[in-house]
């Protein structure tokens, strides 16, 4: 039994212990000395020693468990959506019209907060009665992995709330450049790869098997969201703050309340000139409608809110030199010219390639091997070469000559421009650049989507001719991975039956998208599936059938007949369906089930434009339920054009040729009315 003294001054410890952690980590207002806080900390465990039933998780001795096997999946119990970018001051403007228009609000009346958009990694906690149970990476918005036994060791997060409510919040875990120097340090004297940026660092860290290393790298957290609570939501969003920041949570401290949008372009000014004074990285400022009312109103497009965006700084420019310029060639062929630069540290990475898209770029930057140019990064987006400098031009530098052979495209290695359009490809369509890359994308998610079929593990079945054919892989035994560096028969299980569950259900246009067709990509595949309903009936299709649909093109068809002609490919889809059980439920509705015609059947809509309340996708899956086709350019044969903000040609040439033109508007009114 423990003494009932021992038990009460326990529990005394251990709330003192939490209350001066939180002033000195989420606060940053200490009101005793660590030497005192530490002494504290020794007695409590003292007596956790002595008595070990008296531990709790919430105990600040139990921030650092044990060591993970593996990452477990986490369902979010609400989906974690990502701001859109915003650039300039004019696009910011254009948002806040938006945000105006939709809510058919004064200007007056309408206010914002700004707040820092730290660079770092999102987490989302949930807490019941009060206590943390669940940290989660946001993943792919609706699936992110248990990072739990790491966010414990943060010092930041509280284990326990200031009132035992059930909530799920959302922040950014983040590390400071001091923090990142120290870790630096010690990896290089362990003889590890040092962390490129704070960004990086934190990730890393947070996806760690072992809780002690995360518990070492001074990680940090910022909250600044309530996804759901037990208790009256915040009316704004300024409230939701404070309201967080009472709950125990560490929130930034520079958040501003704005008055119009003229004030959020101030605030975004005085943070760009003074990003880098706070310690931790800052890519930007959010911007959000303050009112909660206001946020609910203007909803979600697919990806992100509409009441808020994040308006990043103006994209680093840094100089560099190309040291080389190659030719990649990609799964179809294609051929994208890539420069290999000088390494230079941009936007936080370290860069050494930067794409040239195609010859008619190189032929309108000039870009020469040799050359000094500068080369633009905004954060996550692919490198660019935006200028040359001719002026520091010393008379060596080469200019790039296009070739006529690339001895990565396999047979004799020529290659030809593609009719009509800026980019060249290989003659010969069958090398073992082309195949990997071929094979990679069949398997990935944009496509099959095999979990665990990932790039180096399709490079290794190739290389070890495991792989021949693309049906090849759903044939592949446990014995066969074993023979793969790193697979043990765990792993090897594990992919065999991921291998096997995706062969049980493959779409017809997942399908289409992972053959890699000429010119067919995902809406390409879905137009297809739509009309023709089985792989059988598609393979038989000729030109004219097929130029007879809105949005494909004689290039398109032909280029589709010319493949299902090829008798290796009409051998390869007989294998596919040997192994494969594909079906076209995206396109079988219960109402065509029962025999009933669908509203839209035989109309064909083309969408351009900005539309307010829906994304794109929305849209397009809005039509398509209803039985209609969606096409990417307008013809004679539309039906209608659904007309958003900012429409361009689409709209003109839907005037020229008398086809309907439907606001947003219209359009929702017609889908509701069917």
């Amino acid at each position: 039994m423990v003494p009932k003294d021992t038990r009460e001054r326990y529990e005394k410890l251990k709330k003192t212990l939490n209350h001066h952690r939180h002033l000195y980590y989420a606060l940053e207002a200490p009101e005793i000395p660590d030497s005192a806080y530490d002494e504290l900390e020794r007695e409590l465990a003292s007596i956790e020693e002595q008595y070990p039933e008296l531990v709790t998780p919430d105990s600040p001795t139990q921030r650092v468990g044990g060591v993970l096997g593996k990452f477990k999946k986490v369902r979010h119990a609400i989906s974690q959506w990502s701001f859109n970018d915003v650039f300039t001051e004019e696009e910011l403007r254009n948002f806040d019209s938006r945000v105006h228009r939709m809510l058919k609000e004064p200007m007056q009346n309408l206010t914002y907060t700004c707040e820092l958009k730290i660079d770092g990694l999102k987490v989302v906690l949930t807490y019941k009665q009060g206590k943390l149970v669940t940290a989660a990476t946001r993943g792919d918005g609706l699936t992110g992995e248990d990072v739990t036994h790491n966010v414990r060791t943060i010092q930041s997060v509280p284990l326990v709330l200031e009132r035992p409510i059930d909530c799920v919040v959302e922040g950014e875990i983040w590390m400071s450049e001091e923090a990142l120097e120290r870790t630096n340090k010690e990896r290089e004297k362990n003889g590890e790869p040092l962390f490129a940026n704070p960004r990086n660092a934190a990730a890393g860290s947070i996806r760690q098997l072992d809780p002690r290393i995360a518990a070492t790298r001074g990680l940090d957290t910022f909250i600044y969201d309530v996804a759901s609570t037990s208790e009256t939501l915040p009316d704004t969003q300024e409230e939701e703050l404070q309201y967080l920041q009472g709950l125990g949570f560490k929130v930034n401290k520079h958040w501003k309340l704005v008055k119009n949008i003229d004030e959020a372009i101030s605030y975004w000014k005085t943070w760009g000139k003074k990003n880098k004074s706070q310690g931790y990285w800052i890519d930007g400022v959010v911007v959000k409608v303050n009112d909660r009312a206001s946020q609910e109103e203007l909803g979600y497009t697919g990806k992100a809110p509409r009441f808020a965006v994040a308006f990043k700084f103006e994209a680093e420019q840094v100089t560099t030199v190309v040291e080389d310029i190659v030719l990649q060639v990609g799964r179809t062929g294609v051929l994208t010219p890539v420069a290999h630069l000088r390494p230079v540290l941009v936007a936080g990475s370290t860069v050494s390639r930067a794409t040239l898209h195609n010859e008619d770029e190189i032929n309108r930057l000039d870009v020469r091997v040799g050359d000094t140019v500068i080369l633009q990064k905004a954060g996550d987006v692919i490198p660019d070469i935006v200028k040359v400098l001719p002026e520091l031009r010393s008379g060596k530098e080469k200019p790039y000559t296009w070739p006529t052979h690339v001895p990565e495209c396999g047979g004799d290695g020529r290659i030809e421009r593609v009719p009509g359009q800026a980019a060249w490809r290989c003659v010969y369509k069958d090398s073992f650049a082309q195949i990997r890359r071929r094979y990679r994308y069949f398997a990935s998610k944009g496509a099959l989507n095999i979990e665990g079929l990932g790039p180096s593990t399709v490079d290794a079945l190739l290389e070890k001719n495991l792989v021949q054919h693309l049906d090849d892989f759903f044939t592949l035994t446990e014995g066969d991975l074993l023979t793969l560096e790193g697979f043990a028969e765990i792993s090897a299980k594990k992919l065999i039956e991921s291998i096997q569950r995706t062969a049980k259900n493959v779409t017809l246009a997942r399908l289409l998208t992972g053959l890699s067709l000429p010119h067919v990509g995902e809406e390409t595949a879905i137009l297809l599936a739509r009309n023709f309903k089985t792989l059988d009936a598609l393979a038989k299709a000729t030109e004219d059938t097929l130029n007879a649909i809105d949005g494909i093109g004689p290039i398109v068809s032909s280029a589709i007949v010319e493949w299902f002609g090829e008798r290796e490919n009409q051998k390869l889809l007989e294998r596919l369906e040997n192994v494969l059980k594909i079906t076209n439920p995206d396109h079988v509705s219960l109402r065509q089930v029962q025999g009933e015609k669908l509203p839209f059947s035989g109309q064909t809509f083309v969408l351009t434009g900005t539309l307010e309340t829906l994304s794109r996708d929305e849209a397009k899956e809005k039509i398509r339920t209803l039985g209609g086709d969606v096409s990417s350019s307008v013809s004679k044969n539309t039906t209608y054009v659904v007309a958003g903000e900012e429409a361009g040609s689409k709209l003109y040439k839907a005037e020229e040729l008398g086809v309907k033109i439907l606001s947003e508007q219209e359009f929702l009114k017609l889908v509701a009315s069917n």
